[in-house]
């Protein structure tokens, strides 16, 4: 299972870049109810001026059927906040300043979370090496799969096939949930790195004044 998430990042930038990043949440999370779809604040780093955000991460709720008729909104959606964005203001904080150009970014990521019971594949097959007869004779091995990543584990140590499937399906989940560990370690990372990555100068998308008006 697969989880969409969308980080806005001021990355290293100024107070108003955190300002920016903070309408910018208000804003997607007004256009997304408008297009009905389902965002879920799961993470937000706060910047060192209240109220204002140095990051926050979304998640795009999964729903059910209604998610494969809106596909197309969400595709949509996504082109129409991701990539490198732009505020044109003058800084509320510093009048005097110059600088009227603010950057932040929009990213999607997507990352594997919990495997489900119905994901595993189970196959019975013959128990070998050393045992007596009752091992070499019954199908009371289990080899259990996780065709989406090819994990596999095969248990024989139990004398029954629902005991060998018990502790197959515990030792397998043990294995998946060390590889979705080792995913979601990169997946911070790639998120941390994302505030150093930020392109200024060649917006996707450009907002203007205090009023966050994107401008078409």
């Amino acid at each position: 299972m697969t989880r969409s998430l969308l980080q806005i990042s001021a990355a290293q930038g100024p107070d108003e870049c955190c300002l920016a990043v903070l309408k910018a949440c208000d804003a997607i999370l007004l256009d997304a109810r408008k297009r009905g779809i389902r965002l879920r604040l799961i993470e937000s780093c706060a910047a060192e001026r209240a109220p204002l955000l140095r990051s926050a991460l979304f998640e795009l709720e999964d729903c059910g059927a209604q998610q494969v008729q809106q596909e197309d909104a969400v595709a949509q959606f996504l082109r129409d906040w991701c990539g490198t964005c732009q505020w044109i203001c003058s800084s509320p904080f510093r009048p005097r300043h110059r600088r009227k150009n603010w950057f932040f970014s929009i990213r999607l990521q997507t990352v594997t979370t919990t495997v489900f019971d119905e994901e595993i594949r189970y196959e019975s097959c013959r128990a070998s090496g050393p045992g007596g007869q009752h091992v070499n004779k019954t199908d009371t091995a289990i080899r259990a799969t996780h065709p989406s990543t090819g994990l596999s584990v095969k248990v024989q140590s139990e004398r029954s096939q629902l005991a060998n499937k018990r502790l197959a399906t515990l030792l397998l989940q043990q294995r998946l949930q060390e590889v979705l560990d080792e995913q979601e370690q990169q997946s911070q990372k790639d998120r941390h790195q994302a505030h150093y990555d930020l392109q200024r100068g060649a917006a996707d998308h450009v907002f203007c004044d205090l009023n966050f008006k994107r401008k078409r």
